[in-house]
C-alpha cells in the first residue's frame, strides 16, 4: 500500500484537499488531529510535555493550546523539543492505522511533512499551494486569531518555494473547480 504525504502551509487548503480525496474512497489520516488526540489521551506524551511546558500545558486535563501556541511559535527550540515527543508518537500511532487500511493508498495529511523530513517516509508527496494573503485570510476567517499570530505560525514552515522541489505533485488551491480536477488526475495516476 502507497503512502501519499500531504501537506502546504496554513490556509493552503491541504484540509479541504483531503475531504476531496476522501470523497473518492482514499483513506486519510490527519496527522495534526492524531496528535491533538495524542496530546490529550496518550499519558506518556502529557508527561513530556507538562515536563518541557509546565502544569499549564493542561487545564482541567485538556491540552491548553493558546499557552503552548504562546510558549512554542516564537521559540524555536521549545518547538523542536515539543515536535520531538510529538512526532514520534504520530508515527507509531499511523503505522498501526495504515495496517487495518484496504486500498491502494493512502493520505498522510501533515502540516510539516518537508520540515521535519517525514516526507521521507512517502512513496509520494502532494504539497498544496495558495498566495499568500490567501492563506492569511483563510486562518483568520477560521480561527479566532490575530494576523500577527499566523505570521508567527507560518514563520515556523518553509516556504512554498523550498517545498515545491521535493513534491512530486502540486496543487494550486484557489478555485475549487480546478482543484477538483487536479485531485482527479493525481487520483488516477495514483491508481494506474
Amino acid at each position: 500500500m502507497k503512502v501519499i504525504g500531504l501537506t502546504g502551509g496554513i490556509g493552503s487548503g491541504k484540509s479541504t484537499v483531503a475531504k476531496m480525496f476522501a470523497e473518492l474512497g482514499v483513506p486519510i489520516y490527519i496527522a495534526d488531529d492524531e496528535a491533538k488526540k495524542l496530546m490529550n489521551e496518550d499519558v506518556g506524551v502529557k508527561n513530556h510535555i507538562i515536563d518541557l511546558l509546565g502544569v499549564n500545558s493542561y487545564t482541567e486535563q485538556e491540552l491548553n493550546r493558546s499557552f503552548i501556541a504562546d510558549k512554542v511559535f516564537n521559540n524555536k527550540e521549545l518547538l523542536e523539543k515539543l515536535n520531538a515527543i510529538v512526532h514520534p508518537a504520530v508515527a507509531t500511532h499511523f503505522t498501526k492505522w495504515k495496517s487495518k487500511q484496504k486500498s491502494e493508498y493512502v493520505i498522510k495529511e501533515a502540516a510539516i511533512l518537508f520540515e521535519n523530513d517525514s516526507y521521507r517516509q512517502c512513496d509520494y508527496t502532494i504539497l498544496v499551494t495558495a498566495p499568500k494573503e490567501i492563506r492569511i485570510e483563510r486562518v483568520l476567517k477560521r480561527d479566532n486569531t490575530t494576523r500577527l499570530q499566523v505570521l508567527a505560525r507560518m514563520k515556523n514552515q518553509w516556504e512554498d518555494s523550498k517545498k515545491t522541489p521535493l513534491a512530486d505533485f502540486v496543487i494550486i488551491n484557489t478555485n475549487l473547480e480546478e482543484t477538483w480536477l487536479q485531485i482527479k488526475k493525481i487520483h488516477n495516476k495514483l491508481t494506474l
